[in-house]
């Protein structure tokens, strides 16, 4: 695990992490579509908001699995990750603002193979069973999130080199 991370000595630490990792996914998703929108590519607002939505519902379900933890207010108590670190956080860098489709794919990809990253690491390195047992189910769904984005990822091909050709770019006002 690196630095950065959250330790996870607990069944409580888990759920906290795994929810903090979805939920900042969520705004990186909806500060992209924000962006997008102001950049008139509906497209990619689209698939942004689909992307936050989807990882929402993922935060949620981990909100119901945690019972009576308050997962928000744990993950604060357990510390890690600063902004921009969340396994599943867009990288900013990689946004363009005539981005495609497959490039915001691309961005979520790379952040589902970092969250899956970080439970195979749990699942590896835990001598606690529950924890064991639940890092392997949220393995699970990672590597599904994984195969999802390569499904969705055959809807839209590479675009060409030439993709972030501008013949009229913004001017600053």
């Amino acid at each position: 695990m690196k630095k950065s991370d959250p330790r996870i000595d607990t069944l409580a630490d888990l759920l906290a992490a795994a929810y903090r990792i979805e939920a900042d996914a969520v705004a990186r998703y909806e500060m992209l579509a924000e962006q997008m929108e102001t950049h008139n590519n509906p497209e990619l607002v689209k698939v942004f908001r689909n992307l936050a939505r989807a990882e929402g519902l993922h935060a949620e379900e981990i909100r119901r699995q945690a019972g009576g933890i308050d997962v928000v207010a744990h993950a604060e108590r357990i510390g890690g990750w600063r902004r921009g670190e969340s396994p599943e956080e867009a990288d900013l860098s990689a946004a363009h603002y005539m981005m495609t489709p497959w490039h915001a794919l691309q961005m979520a990809l790379a952040g589902e193979k970092r969250a899956l990253a970080f439970f195979e690491e749990v699942v590896k390195t835990t001598k606690d069973n529950k924890i064991k047992t639940m890092a392997a189910e949220f393995v699970e769904e990672e590597a599904e999130h994984v195969n999802l984005v390569h499904r969705l990822l055959r809807n839209y091909p590479a675009p060409a080199s030439s993709w972030a050709r501008d013949n009229d770019p913004p001017a600053s006002q």
